[in-house]
């Protein structure tokens, strides 16, 4: 079974070093800017905007999940939203994406939060087998729009 806790101050090389390689995974490595100080702002400077969970196999750092509460105006409360999940290639199968989603899960219950959401590339069917397999619903009806870069700055104008 693997070990999860939460990132600590002085692992932020750890964590960027898994948003690269789940970037490379997902062919968007081009995209990554975060530094190691982004990193440790985001998860451990004076106001934190994310958390991080790692997981462990036999000692040996084997994935991480990376979240934030969001909230629900219909449901009234905030949830999670799971914004990288990650696993060692060679790590895959032994249960240690599921572990973390359970640590979710149970995070959500304890907290009293009705939700538990993320995004998935549509390409990526292993992913998506496992999530369904766990009781994950697409949500098929809705788009996900983004506003970035120049377009941002003019709509910020």
């Amino acid at each position: 079974m693997p070990e999860i806790r939460q990132a600590k101050p002085g692992e932020e090389a750890l964590v960027l070093g898994f948003i690269r390689k789940l970037a490379d995974y997902e062919k968007l490595l081009h995209e990554v800017s975060a530094t190691e100080d982004d990193i440790r702002e985001a998860l451990f400077g004076a106001h934190p905007r994310c958390h991080c969970e790692l997981a462990f196999w036999e000692g040996e750092p084997a994935g991480f999940a990376l979240w934030f509460y969001n909230f629900s105006t219909f449901a009234g409360k905030a949830g999670i939203y799971l914004e990288d999940l990650y696993v060692e290639p060679q790590l895959r199968g032994r249960g240690i994406g599921k572990a973390l989603l359970r640590h979710l899960a149970k995070r959500c219950v304890a907290e009293g939060l009705p939700r538990l959401q993320w995004w998935v590339l549509d390409w990526n069917q292993p992913a998506i087998d496992a999530y369904e397999a766990m009781g994950a619903k697409p949500m098929a009806e809705w788009t996900v729009y983004r506003v970035s870069g120049a377009e941002l700055a003019v709509l910020a104008a």
